[in-house]
């Protein structure tokens, strides 16, 4: 059968009908005859119709699983796996072996994808050399700004934080955890920062003031530094006395960000412009109504890349024993989370860290009803817009495949480290990976939306009710 071409092997299938149809009508006649002269004609006649009906609704149902089997389904999955290396980087060997019955369609594939992938690595060899020369600058800045003794925060014409070094992550680390995008407002007391703000645009010249911590603990002296084309810059001098020692210290930025414009509606918004807030968690069990979280993970995607430093990895004392057969899936034992908050303070945490952004997760149902439960408690409402990664892979890989986190990520080339899978961190990097690479995809499809992808993942929302 395999060296038939894809023509006559589609050609086969309509002489089947035909053939099967054929015999059919005429068995059932037979079948319908002998009955008439057993009893009435029109008897006969009865039984042959019904038979026929019968037997070309099976052979029709016949013939479209074989043609689901040896030619939809590949052709679905062939196309999805081109669309992977054309889109999201990967080099991974198409399955030819799948698409055997495809005729010369599959090595034609194959073929194709190859002489696109060599030049791609060229290319990429390009690219690659000059991100290293820009690693190499960015990691000279980030020593320089290191060596002086002042914390610096770059916001836009809205307020929003554009960079930070190491000091001024260590510092809004004390208020919450540093996130590019947010209002500075979340960090500082609001009312003290807005006055000096309009104090700065008032004179075009620098500000003094004493920025004081929305905790109402801390206090800063800081200087508010005007830029050309709006913004401002904020300096914290004395910074570098409350870091720790060993502490990182990176240089976080993203300079799009000085000209982005808020989006007027998130259903219009383009997926490139949004912020994702991608997480896990882990659980004493897999019942949401009454086991509890963990562990929380999360890390967070801006233009098309995860955001380094910009975290959370948060154990969670349940408020109960966690089962042993737990444990050995997630390492996470009564003792490590002895002395965790509770979900009330884990989950206002995380509802904040998410501020702004579309929440993400593999399955997410399952780990939003978690955290939806214990709403009250944490005094917060997750309403915010959420994407879940098993129904965008339906969406680009057809209901028929698989949606673990684990097929989804070997067929997109990523790797999670044996030792982080099962970790609420290191699924949700994983889950972060994965959902940067779908998103060319999925813009390659016309989906170039949150509206669009919204409109297509709904047509398999019952893939998650099957799943939990």
């Amino acid at each position: 059968m395999t060296q038939l071409g894809l023509r006559l092997r589609i050609l086969l299938f309509f002489v089947l009908i035909g053939l099967g149809g054929t015999g059919a009508v005429l068995g059932a006649l037979w079948i319908g005859h002998a009955r008439a002269v057993a009893t009435t004609l029109t008897d006969g006649f009865v039984m042959a119709a019904i038979l026929s009906a019968l037997a070309l609704l099976a052979l029709s149902a016949g013939v479209w699983l074989l043609f689901d089997e040896n030619l939809a389904k590949p052709i679905e999955k062939l196309a999805s796996e081109m669309r992977v290396r054309a889109h999201a980087g990967t080099d991974a060997e198409l399955d030819t072996h799948s698409a055997r019955y495809l005729g010369d369609l599959a090595d034609a594939a194959a073929a194709i994808s190859g002489k696109i992938s060599g030049g791609a690595m060229e290319t990429a060899q390009q690219v690659a050399l000059a991100t290293e020369r820009l690693a190499l600058d960015s990691a000279r800045l980030t020593s320089l700004l290191t060596e002086i003794p002042v914390a610096m925060i770059l916001v836009n014409p809205r307020g929003q934080i554009v960079l930070y070094d190491g000091q001024a992550a260590e510092v809004l680390s004390q208020l919450h955890v540093p996130r590019l995008n947010a209002p500075l407002s979340e960090y500082f007391e609001a009312t003290g920062l807005a006055r000096a703000v309009h104090e700065m645009h008032r004179t075009g010249r620098e500000v003094r003031f004493a920025a004081l911590g929305v905790d109402g603990a801390q206090s800063y002296d800081a200087l508010l530094r005007p830029m050309q084309g709006g913004g401002y810059m904020m300096v914290i001098e004395g910074a570098e006395a409350r870091m720790s020692p060993d502490a990182e210290r990176p240089l976080v930025y993203d300079f799009d960000l000085l000209t982005h414009d808020v989006p007027a509606c998130i259903e219009t918004s383009p997926l490139k412009r949004l912020t994702y807030t991608v997480f896990d968690t882990e659980t004493t069990g897999l019942l949401p109504h009454k086991d509890e979280v963990v562990q929380i993970g999360a890390v967070r995607v801006l233009n098309g890349r995860i955001v380094p430093g910009e975290i959370i990895d948060q154990l969670v004392n349940p408020g109960m024993p966690i089962p042993p057969a737990s444990t050995r899936v997630h390492k996470v034992s009564d003792a490590m989370v002895q002395d965790a908050p509770d979900i009330a303070h884990a989950g206002r945490r995380f509802h904040r860290f998410a501020a702004d952004s579309v929440i993400v997760a593999h399955n997410a149902p399952f780990d939003m009803a978690f955290l939806r439960r214990h709403r009250h408690r944490m005094g917060v409402e997750w309403d915010h817009p959420i994407l879940d990664t098993v129904l965008l892979s339906a969406v680009l890989f057809g209901a028929s495949q698989t949606h673990t986190l684990d097929s989804l990520c070997e067929r997109l080339g990523v790797e999670i480290p044996a030792q982080l899978r099962h970790t609420a961190l290191g699924d949700a990097h994983a889950t972060a990976q994965v959902l940067i690479k779908m998103l060319p995809m999925l813009e390659a499809r016309g989906m170039k939306t949150f509206g669009d992808v919204l409109e297509e993942t709904r047509k398999h929302g019952r893939l998650l009710e099957d799943l939990n």
